[in-house]
């Protein structure tokens, strides 16, 4: 397929599309989005329409698409299963939005999926458990890695780099962590690692001083995280470190989130995670992260990022292929090459985009990149 320039606020490919008879000059868009507005993780929440809105703002200051405004429709979604699907009930109840974002949580996506594959909206998700996009539904695209790719990568550093032999697992038992944490303990088998410890949790724990002990006395030398939300993991690194434990420290996303070092104050220093965006990752995330830091004066993370680039490629395709829902959905699916802020979009036909993650260090209050490792020759 050859590929028209997406119309972009940034400067890296600016161009007004041809307008096609779906799709006339005038009047506005309407795209969807779900989010935490209120409740524990409100401030990744506030990260996520900030990036939204700062795509909006770009591609409407370049004339929209095809002469059309965009208008961003956010419904509170509380971080919560129920409000999450009265959430999308009442975005896919508009007939004017074309396409939902939904959440970045995968117990939300979860839920949702069923109201999804019945109105037959197209729904750009950021959830990461794989079986979201393995589901048979036709009508979801993930803009983030899945969990698939996180794991195999947190598992091969930890123990090839990082000299992991004994590892003790702190997961979320919500459906990301307990998926998640699955296939980590797989991948550490596989490399080598003994599982020492393996403990689950309820999302927005406050005291973990009780999984911290059981680490502290599992001999291990280190602590792999899956934790849903970035408040919980800065909560947790907070009391590792008046507890005083001296473990090596691998984390999923969260870990190397701008919320996290906020929040943790310090007490993420030196350890490792994975991050599906890096602020200097690329061209597009340079300009991206210069772009948040002067609209919102403050660094941005992958929850901005992920649907910054959801906005952006959702509308090129509505203005390149039209607006009805299956012209979204074969446009989506078709979108290859593209180079966003989170990566390289490739989408496969389960509607995978990313196939691949940074390992990273966070260090002084900053992610700073170690490698890239790409799994787009792996099955997803």
């Amino acid at each position: 397929m050859s590929r028209t320039p997406m119309i972009c606020g940034l400067g890296l490919a600016v161009s007004v599309l041809a307008a096609s008879p779906a799709l006339a000059a005038g009047g506005t868009i309407e795209i969807g989005l779900m989010t935490e507005l209120t409740g524990p993780a409100a401030l990744s929440g506030q990260h996520t329409v900030n990036g939204a809105e700062l795509a909006v703002d770009q591609i409407n200051a370049h004339g929209g698409i095809n002469g059309k405004h965009i208008k961003l429709i956010v419904e509170d979604d509380r971080g919560q299963n129920q409000a999450g699907v009265s959430a999308y009930e009442k975005l896919a109840s508009d007939q004017n939005v074309l396409a939902i974002i939904d959440s970045v949580r995968s117990t939300i996506v979860q839920a949702t999926l069923p109201y999804v594959l019945r109105d037959q909206i197209p729904t750009l998700i950021g959830g990461t458990d794989p079986m979201l996009t393995h589901a048979g539904n036709p009508w979801v695209f993930r803009f983030r890695p899945n969990d698939t790719y996180a794991s195999a990568a947190m598992a091969s550093y930890a123990v090839k780099s990082m000299g992991a032999k004994k590892v003790a697992v702190l997961y979320d038992s919500d459906a990301f962590g307990s998926a998640g944490n699955n296939l980590l303990k797989a991948a550490l088998k596989k490399d080598g690692a003994q599982i020492v410890s393996d403990q689950g949790y309820t999302t927005a724990t406050q005291d973990y001083t009780s999984f911290l002990e059981t680490i502290k006395n599992s001999g291990a030398d280190t602590l792999g995280t899956y934790m849903t939300n970035s408040e919980d993991e800065a909560q947790m690194l907070k009391q590792l470190r008046q507890l005083g434990l001296k473990l090596q420290i691998m984390g999923s996303p969260s870990i190397a989130t701008a919320v996290c070092i906020q929040l943790a104050d310090g007490a993420d220093n030196g350890y490792y995670g994975v991050s599906d965006f890096v602020a200097d990752g690329n061209d597009a995330a340079k300009a991206f992260t210069a772009a948040y830091e002067a609209k919102y004066h403050g660094a941005p993370d992958l929850f901005g990022a992920w649907v910054y680039d959801a906005v952006e490629v959702v509308s090129h395709t509505i203005g390149k292929d039209g607006d009805s829902a299956k012209a979204i959905q074969t446009g989506l699916r078709q979108v290859q090459g593209y180079n966003g802020v989170e990566g390289t979009y490739n989408f496969d036909k389960n509607g995978d985009g990313l196939h691949g993650y940074w390992v990273v260090e966070v260090k002084n209050q900053k992610v700073l990149p170690i490698k890239y490792v790409d799994f787009s020759k792996s099955p997803s």
